[in-house]
């Protein structure tokens, strides 16, 4: 039913989107389209829902039009925290700015209507104003209390929420001055008119353990606590396997087995083996845990698992979509016990082909588990200490390394975009404070976990698709061919090219990433790219892989944490079984949309969340270092300022109004400042000196500035200035003073991997 509602709404838009069309009345609609009248009340009602979502638009003399035909943005409003803007449209590659004075009510995060009025012209962006809101994103806010006399207001912790809330007395609820509270709307804000609400939360004082820490987890909605009866449930459970339970299962526990996993992980999904065949064949075994043997569906743990969506990780705590007596106990693939499992037996030759592969369920048990950081040693460093103590493993951690390479080079060869971001490691006292912060690097430890599991993944996906029965996949469309062509222009002031650009293949892409590897722009660049393609995400229906360059991909491997992998093992064993009949089949038809959808904004959520937690720890951190000095890299270059990164992944910002030995203008195709008198160039990759000025926890901002000891050679201030598009010094441009601070986001800008956990395992991004 989703999916045909789906195809009529996309055949309504695209006939309103074509250029004969001309905006219709209701009546007329229904006789172009051929809708027989008792079928009529049925358009209406899909039309009007469409009104709703902002796909179309009704306008007063009651003809229906797409907005972006109508000169009018649908999109989402992002806020600033200078009180003005930007609505990042649906459709089109240019944000709308958006006065102070236009914003009638919407707050960051809200889906609106915008209208146009005035167009870019020079340097300036096009204008707009809010003239409906669809739908709001905060009913619930988190922030600081404050109170006079009278009445109470709350500032929020988002600084792109701007304006305080209004709390009357008697919806203060008890809470005192500086406390982090949590606020539920009451009535929405207006021109002129902050908004209203009640306190329904304290979280504590402002500097109390684990506070800051429960004010993001509140501000994007991620359940903490389990209800009583999601527990009981948990609790019911058995803790161990009983022979019953193995019971038409294949017996794998003579098969030596590992996990592999991050020093501090306790929910371990995935084990692995190695076999060498007699032909020379890799027979490759990944074991996952068999989640939905304990979770079944309908249960108070099923309906739970699927609110949640995902695990989330945080420095100080694991926010699990399964209760521990679950992710760390009965579920995870602890060793020395047994365990049930989902197993894939993949027999690969010596060039990464799949020669066969089996699916099925299976009791296991785990000899060892194992850390990066122990494997690592013993296949790179030969630690011969660890080498002695796993030495019944160490010719299979050899042989796992030779088959990840193997599968490596195959992903290269079809063209896999392989990001090489570096991840910081945030390690935190015993009341949460973060005492370190550092650059964690992927190793080959983590490599074979990687590949082991993206293999997997695509050979299930393939496997289930050609059977023809409803799954949830992983699919990664491709870029905005718009977006590859400014993409183009960017790389070609780096004097670098994209292929094919305008139907680009991602081998085109990750030949980009390997020319820049090692180059100082490399990290910049690559981020470019990554906002310049889409964001992966579930659906219901199949699609390829972009990012992977794969034509099947699901996700499988982490039932523990992500709920779409927990709801296609009830399908494939449902299928396994000989239970999937044609009831079945329905029931699952109806439901997988839905449940996509949902699982991906979870893990938007749960992607924002976690980065919003890492900026404020890394800000905790630089708090007693004001004044200090470090060297860093530019990493990137705004209207507005440049931003340096420390050795340690911290990055902050060198504002343009700091920057007073000369005028500085920015160009945008070139990706760097030029000093309007000295000529001196600031370059993306560029080695600088800087002092740390401010380090803001409620913010999450690092300012520094530059020092003096930055000289810039004759050699460097002599090169030729770069042909730009240009425009005013940014100090005699008032606009742009205006609106120092102001960052264009564009649509599908979050990056399209997910993270498989964080700071804990450590596992690839990429699945």
């Amino acid at each position: 039913m989703n999916e045909i509602m789906e195809e009529r709404k996309n055949r309504i838009i695209s006939f309103m989107r074509e250029h004969s069309y001309k905006p219709l009345k209701f009546e007329e609609l229904a006789v172009v389209l051929d809708v027989p009248k008792e079928e009529r009340s049925s358009l209406q009602k899909l039309l009007d829902e469409m009104e709703e979502e902002g796909l179309i638009i009704k306008t007063r003399k009651e003809r229906y039009g797409v907005p972006e035909r109508m000169g009018l943005f649908v999109g989402k409003f992002q806020g600033n925290t200078k009180g003005f803007g930007f609505v990042l449209p649906d459709f089109g590659d240019e944000d709308l700015y958006i006065p102070a004075n236009a914003i009638n009510g919407a707050m960051h995060g809200d889906r609106v209507i915008a209208r146009l009025s005035r167009h870019a012209s020079g340097d300036r962006h096009q204008e707009g104003e809010i003239i409906n809101i669809i739908k709001r994103a905060n009913k619930t806010i988190v922030g600081k209390f404050d109170k006079s006399e009278h009445f109470g207001f709350v500032t929020p912790d988002h600084s792109r929420l701007s304006g305080d809330i209004f709390i009357p007395q008697d919806f203060i609820n008890g809470a005192e001055k500086g406390q982090k509270v949590v606020v539920e709307i009451t009535k929405w804000p207006e021109k002129n008119r902050n908004a209203e609400g009640r306190i329904i939360e304290i979280l504590g004082d402002e500097n109390e353990k684990g506070v800051d820490v429960m004010s993001i987890i509140r501000a994007y909605g991620i359940p903490y606590e389990f209800p009583d009866e999601v527990i009981k449930e948990a609790r019911a459970l058995p803790t161990t396997v009983t022979e019953k339970e193995t019971v038409n299962r294949r017996d794998l526990r003579y098969l030596r087995m590992v996990t592999i996993d991050g020093e501090d992980a306790k929910d371990l999904d995935d084990a692995v083996s190695i076999e060498i065949l007699p032909d020379g064949n890799f027979r490759l075994g990944v074991h996952i845990a068999d989640v939905t043997h304990y979770v079944k569906e309908g249960s108070q743990l099923d309906n739970e698992a699927l609110k949640r969506g995902t695990s989330v990780y945080f420095p100080d705590r694991v926010i699990p979509m399964l209760p521990k007596e679950l992710s760390n106990n009965i579920c995870s693939l602890n060793a020395k016990v047994d365990r049930l499992a989902f197993s894939v037996l993949i027999d690969i030759d010596s060039s990464g082909n799949v020669i066969n592969h089996d699916i099925f369920e299976s009791v296991i048990h785990i000899n060892e588990r194992m850390t990066y950081t122990n494997v690592y040693k013993i296949l790179e460093e030969n630690d011969q200490e660890l080498r002695e103590r796993y030495k019944d493993h160490v010719a299979d951690f050899e042989n796992m390394k030779a088959l990840a390479l193997i599968l490596a080079e195959k992903r290269r060869r079809r063209g896999s975009v392989d990001f090489d971001f570096d991840e910081a490691k945030i390690i935190v006292d015993e009341n949460g404070k973060t005492v370190d912060v550092k650059r964690y690097k992927m190793t080959i430890a983590n490599k074979i976990i990687e590949e082991f599991m993206l293999l997997c993944n695509e050979v299930v996906s393939e496997h289930f698709y050609w059977i023809g029965i409803p799954f949830v996949y992983r699919i990664h469309e491709d870029p905005d061919p718009d977006k590859m062509e400014s993409l183009n222009i960017i790389l070609g002031t780096f004097g670098y090219r994209l292929k094919g650009y305008r139907d680009v293949h991602p081998k085109s892409i990750q030949e980009v990433l390997n020319q820049i590897k090692g180059k100082p722009e490399e990290k910049a660049i690559s981020m470019i790219i990554l906002r310049s393609m889409q964001k992966a995400r579930y659906s219901d229906t199949h699609d390829w892989h972009f990012g992977l360059a794969a034509e099947y991909y699901s996700h499988f491997t982490s039932p523990i944490r992500r709920y779409p992998d927990l709801i296609i093992h009830r399908i494939m064993k449902e299928q396994i079984n000989g239970k999937l009949d044609e009831n079945r089949i329905d029931h699952y038809r109806e439901i997988l949309h839905s449940i996509a959808q949902h699982s991906s904004e979870r893990e938007r959520a749960a992607q924002d969340a976690e980065r919003d937690c890492e900026d404020l720890k890394k800000a905790e951190f630089m708090v007693d270092k004001v004044g200090h000095h470090f060297q860093g890299t530019i990493s990137n270059i705004t209207a507005f300022g440049l931003f340096v990164e420390l050795d340690n992944t911290i990055e902050g910002l060198v504002r343009l109004s700091s920057m007073d030995d000369d005028y500085y203008t920015y160009n945008e195709r070139s990706l760097c400042l030029i000093g309007e008198r000295t000529k001196k160039i600031c370059r993306i990759g560029d080695k600088v000196n800087v002092q740390l000025v401010k380090a803001s926890v409620e913010a999450r901002q690092i300012d520094f500035i530059l020092t003096d000891e930055n000289e810039v050679s004759e050699s460097r201030s002599e090169k030729k200035e770069p042909e730009l598009i240009r425009s005013k010094s940014v100090k005699d441009n008032d606009y742009l003073l205006k609106h120092i601070g102001a960052v264009k986001k564009k649509k599908g800008s979050k990056g399209q991997k997910s993270r498989d956990s964080k700071n804990k395992s450590k596992k690839s991004s990429k699945l």
